[in-house]
């Protein structure tokens, strides 16, 4: 079949582009991992010289590494003294970790994706998908430096006070199951806000629950919270609200989940299921949002969905019409969007 030149030529300069993104997102890894970017931002503008002497690294490799994240454009370069140095943007984005906008975790996720690219190509095969478990270390450290930004910005002052009447139980005290917890960024969120109430995390992975238990002291929050092994399907305990964040896609009978969280909600409780943003149809996700999902979904959410009970394989772009027939198989009759955002959508279920 004949080519069209021009096509040809546009598609091969957005390879070009996508290239040096993966290229680039691997010096991110190095940088982050190497303290390089938390240096330049306490450093100020800095040769390459510099940088390696207060990071104790080697300067010609500095040098490199400076100058890839400068074509990237990921750090500036001042040509008439040699010196690279953060923007106030790009220190957000790579070296404030309490930015909402901070992104180095989101590059550790993606690390993983060709780690364990072998893995996932036996399970294409086979069909037998690949457990969170089996994944490399890379993504559970970099799944909670990913999604805690996003908490941190949206949990305590908007997605609480979207569903109805929770934050008031919370005051007064609530008990509090947050299901899929992981490191538990979000669960320690809940429980520094809300001291009256008590917050249990649960989750299937027995090394995340041991990091969320120190992560937990750290935070000073251990008097009203405690962190067990257990799945979504058999966790113990009554609740006021039940909190899902970000793991309902992957699980494998989620709708076996959401009849276990009918089960064990107080008679007015709330379950609340924190979600990655998605339209219901496939057109409508074709978008950059959609490519970085689509791209975890196939290596990540769905092989964890099929390594299970049932494996369902929702995806982590199912949309809301998928996530209401699983939500009300579970026998809840009251289901809502309570709030998003350009990467979550927040919906609120009730008995």
């Amino acid at each position: 079949m004949p080519h069209d030149q021009e096509k040809l030529d546009a598609f091969l300069g957005k390879m070009v582009g996508d290239l040096g993104a993966i290229a680039t997102g691997a010096g991110v890894v190095l940088g982050d991992r190497l303290g390089l970017f938390t240096a330049m931002r306490e450093g100020g503008k800095m040769t390459a010289a510099e940088l390696a002497a207060r990071t104790g690294t080697n300067q010609r490799l500095i040098r490199e590494w400076l100058s890839g994240q400068s074509a990237a454009g990921y750090i500036e370069y001042e040509e008439a003294t040699d010196r690279f140095y953060l923007n106030p943007e790009q220190e957000l984005v790579f070296a404030n970790e309490d930015s909402p906008a901070f992104m180095a975790g989101a590059f550790e996720v993606l690390s993983s994706l060709w780690l364990d690219e072998e893995k996932v190509r036996q399970a294409f095969r086979s069909g037998k998908g690949v457990a969170w478990h089996e994944h490399s270390n890379c993504l559970f450290r970099g799944t909670e430096r990913f999604f805690r930004p996003g908490y941190n910005a949206n949990l305590i002052e908007s997605w609480l006070p979207s569903l109805d009447g929770v934050v008031e139980k919370l005051e007064r005290g609530a008990d509090v199951a947050d299901v899929g917890c992981g490191h538990g960024a979000s669960t320690i969120l809940m429980a520094k806000a809300h001291p009256n109430s008590r917050f249990t995390g649960f989750d299937y992975h027995g090394p995340s629950i041991e990091r969320a238990r120190a992560a937990a002291r750290e935070a000073g929050v251990s008097d009203n919270t405690q962190f067990e092994v257990a799945s979504a399907k058999t966790y113990p305990g009554a609740y006021d609200l039940v909190a899902f964040f970000d793991c309902l896609h992957d699980m494998g009978d989620p709708e076996g989940a959401a009849a276990h969280v009918h089960r064990s909600l107080k008679p007015d409780g709330t379950w609340m299921v924190v979600e990655p943003f998605a339209h219901d149809h496939l057109s409508a996700n074709l978008n950059p949002v959609g490519r970085v999902y689509y791209a975890a979904s196939t290596f990540v959410c769905t092989p964890a969905s099929q390594a299970q009970e049932v494996g369902l394989g929702l995806g982590a772009q199912a949309g809301e019409a998928k996530l209401r027939q699983v939500v009300t198989s579970g026998g809840f009759t009251r289901f809502r969007r309570a709030a998003e955002t350009p990467f979550n959508m927040v919906l609120e279920a009730r008995p």
